[in-house]
């Protein structure tokens, strides 16, 4: 069996994409599974320019039993960020551009997700909304 998993665009604009995740394990837990695919969202509408790389503006998450973390997909994955288990909360970085993908050799653009102390019956719900870069 799998944990029970939804990803959900809702919207992917010139500027902006925002998408949402669910989890509820049955104690499987997931590694480093790709939840940001940079290569499947629209190109600038302006330029045609695929878009390359993208950066979390903000965060709006619920996890309950397990944590969450957030990686930049790279040959060595980079953290982004770790949400804590058993916690709700909204994070904005627009102030400052949001965090940019700082990932050395073999960045990919893509955001991957791992859970850690999943058990059976934990869940998360992140949203996050992010700034499109293009090459």
């Amino acid at each position: 069996m799998a944990d029970a998993v939804t990803s959900q665009t809702s919207q992917d604009g010139g500027r902006h994409v925002v998408m949402s995740f669910t989890n509820v394990s049955d104690g499987t837990g997931e590694a480093a599974v790709k939840k940001v695919d940079v290569s499947a969202l629209g190109s600038d509408p302006v330029s045609g320019s695929a878009c390359s790389t993208v950066a979390i503006e903000s965060v709006w998450f619920s996890t309950l039993g397990m944590s969450v973390k957030l990686l930049w997909d790279a040959d060595t994955d980079v953290l982004a960020l770790h949400l804590p288990a058993d916690y709700a909360d909204t994070l904005d970085m627009s102030e400052f551009s949001g965090l940019n993908n700082n990932s050395g050799t073999g960045v990919t653009g893509d955001i991957m997700f791992t859970t850690v102390g999943h058990s059976s019956g934990d869940a998360y719900t992140v949203v996050l909304k992010m700034v499109k870069h293009y090459s």
